[in-house]
């Protein structure tokens, strides 16, 4: 069940001081795209905030301004209008290569494709943004295979993608997400391509990130059940903020994994990956 949000944020007035709590804040966004002589407002003056340690899910039909607006908050794509404050500093206007380097430093990205490199080991997979932000050879290894570790891969550092099952190449990108310590993580449909388990598996690591390290976590989801794992769901339509929500009775996923029956010795439930 869920219940309307009771704390709404609000937009801080002219010269305040923006809350240190607010890793997210977001005051009236426009977003308008032009295909050729038509203007398509794909966001309409949002205004929200994220604070640091919620686990959020942001739901809505096609169309709705939820993927537009995850790459704003992702610093993919600059708004039209409005301001986005990214821990207190206004990124709205950030130009290209400004952008790339907050992406790399404090932003983790999670996708549904997973998006590694095919002939690139796991351990290679996420030292990759060190890589990009400069850190030293010996530093990379360390954090790649602390991060590794830490989702539970320890075992297959050297395994390519293709020698992995979807349901662990996920778990490589979500290290890789990691590796330079963002300020949150952006999910963007990461149970799409995974069966109920592994989908389960990828909330529990999630949910654990969260909890432990107190890392904010924003999950784009079209499915209801995904969405339960998180503390509050933002729902998106027509450009606008519809409804934002906390979830009341919030699902434990390492609960929910106790509930099921257990894997057959040798079987792999992940059927979009190769477990070879």
């Amino acid at each position: 069940m869920i219940n309307r949000l009771e704390t709404a944020w609000e937009t801080p007035s002219a010269g305040e001081v923006p809350s240190p709590d607010l890793v997210i804040q977001l005051d009236r966004i426009h977003k308008t795209y032009h295909l050729g002589d038509i203007e398509v407002h794909a966001l309409r003056g949002i205004s929200l905030g994220i604070r640091r340690g919620e686990f959020v899910a942001i739901m809505g039909p096609s169309g709705s301004g939820k993927s537009t607006m995850m790459n704003v908050i992702g610093c993919l794509d600059r708004p039209t209008k409005g301001h986005y404050l990214l821990e207190g500093a206004d990124v709205s206007k950030v130009d290209k290569a400004g952008l790339a380097d907050i992406r790399n430093k404090r932003i983790g990205f999670v996708f549904q494709s997973f998006n590694l490199v095919p002939r690139t080991s796991a351990l290679e997979n996420v030292e990759l943004p060190m890589v990009y932000a400069g850190v030293p050879a010996a530093e990379r290894s360390r954090r790649a295979r602390a991060a590794l570790a830490e989702v539970g891969l320890a075992d297959r550092e050297r395994s390519m993608p293709n020698q992995l099952s979807g349901g662990q190449q996920q778990r490589v990108a979500i290290a890789r997400a990691l590796v330079n310590n963002p300020s949150l993580i952006l999910a963007d449909e990461p149970t799409g391509a995974l069966d109920t388990r592994t989908s389960i598996e990828v909330m529990e690591i999630f949910q654990r990130l969260n909890r432990d390290r107190n890392l904010t976590v924003i999950v784009v989801t079209h499915e209801q059940d995904i969405a339960q794992y998180a503390n509050r769901i933002i729902q998106f339509r027509d450009g606008r903020l519809r409804r934002d929500f906390l979830v009341e009775n919030r699902k434990s996923a390492s609960d929910v994994l106790t509930q099921l029956l257990p894997e057959a010795d040798g079987e792999d439930n992940d059927d979009f990956g190769d477990s070879k």
